[in-house]
């Protein structure tokens, strides 16, 4: 932690999570160019390569973009959020493989420059069959580079956490573009149809898996019953140590905590990168974000002495049992009194 900007340091869930992933591409990629190849003979290597390369840049994809919302819709996925950043790198860097093979087989004994011959060779903008489907995955080169390029902390505390989160939105352009290169390309060309079901498992699950996520925080209780406080859940649901997190009526996050008896809410996004803190332990009245460390006084949202990274604060009471949260955030550090959880009488806790 630091009131300055600090590299996050290697631990033992980094090398465990990119441990797996690299094993998994290895694993896909093995499968691709030594198994396939039987069930299409005559498929020229260096395409196979490509294609081996293209159709594990899109698997990868797709997983990045399921992590989300499986991550709403069962909290036993969150561990897959905490590092998906070095998915989207490793995306990258297949995804240059990729393009790679297809410059040196498809444009390197071309009359002129391999790059220029990608961009000007096919120029059938007016038909479907035929397209050129090439300028679309030029661009969804153009923003897994971006997004790989600015996925370290420096960039996230240099452009701000809104703007670095809405550029990480390209992650949705890429996809789209990505779809639409393999629609208008190998789907039109290819001769097996391996890829045709990798596709299509691949799109389902993120449309099915977002607009399943979506739906269930559609149906996720609404404001609460006098028009301001916002049930979160059952008193005797809470786990000593441990939070549950809700969605308020304004879109924010809060994790409301059990501490010795008594319930205290904060932010659920750490100040340092958003990291749910909802999923941390408390630990002598502090919580630990899951992501890289950073603590808070529950009771007050401060981090502890000499650090100054402070979390908004919410006020809560008990009603008939059902905790509920006032959606109006206090200000960063505020801190408010916890709340008994074995009194049964509306209580409330208020800003010093």
């Amino acid at each position: 932690m630091s009131v300055k900007y600090t590299p996050v340091q290697w631990n033992a869930n980094k090398w465990f999570y990119d441990a797996i992933m690299l094993a998994s591409v290895a694993a896909f990629l093995w499968v691709f160019l030594y198994l396939t190849p039987q069930f299409d003979p005559a498929t020229n290597p260096q395409i196979h390569n490509a294609r081996a390369f293209g159709a594990c840049a899109f698997v990868m994809l797709s997983v990045i973009l399921c992590i989300g919302p499986l991550a709403r819709l069962d909290r036993r996925f969150l561990p897959l959020l905490y590092n998906r950043r070095h998915f989207g790198v490793m995306t990258a860097f297949v995804a240059m493989t990729h393009a790679g093979y297809i410059l040196n087989w498809y444009f390197n004994f071309s009359s002129s420059d391999k790059y220029v011959g990608l961009l000007y060779a096919n120029s059938s903008f007016g038909q479907i069959a035929g397209f050129p489907f090439e300028i679309f995955g030029i661009f969804a080169l153009i923003c897994l580079l971006v997004l790989a390029a600015t996925s370290h902390d420096f960039w996230l505390k240099f452009l701000t956490p809104p703007v670095w989160k809405r550029l990480h939105y390209l992650i949705y352009a890429a996809y789209f573009a990505v779809a639409a290169h393999i629609s208008l390309g190998i789907l039109q060309d290819q001769q097996n149809h391996i890829f045709t079901v990798l596709f299509m498992l691949g799109a389902g699950a993120v449309i099915v898996l977002h607009i399943a996520a979506w739906l269930a925080e559609r149906r996720a209780p609404a404001a609460a019953k006098d028009g301001a406080w916002h049930e979160v859940a059952h008193s005797s649901d809470f786990k000593e140590g441990f939070a549950k997190i809700a969605t308020l009526p304004n879109g924010d996050r809060v994790a409301v905590f059990l501490m010795e008896g008594k319930l205290s809410a904060i932010a659920n996004a750490c100040a340092h990168q958003n990291g749910p803190l909802g999923e941390g332990k408390i630990i002598d009245c502090l919580v630990t974000c899951p992501w890289h460390g950073f603590q808070y006084d529950v009771r007050s949202g401060r981090s502890p002495a000499p650090f100054t990274e402070k979390v908004p604060t919410y006020r809560i009471r008990l009603e008939n049992g059902m905790v509920e949260v006032h959606p109006d955030a206090n200000p960063p550090g505020t801190y408010v009194e916890p709340v008994e959880i074995v009194s049964q009488a509306p209580l409330m806790g208020e800003p010093a």
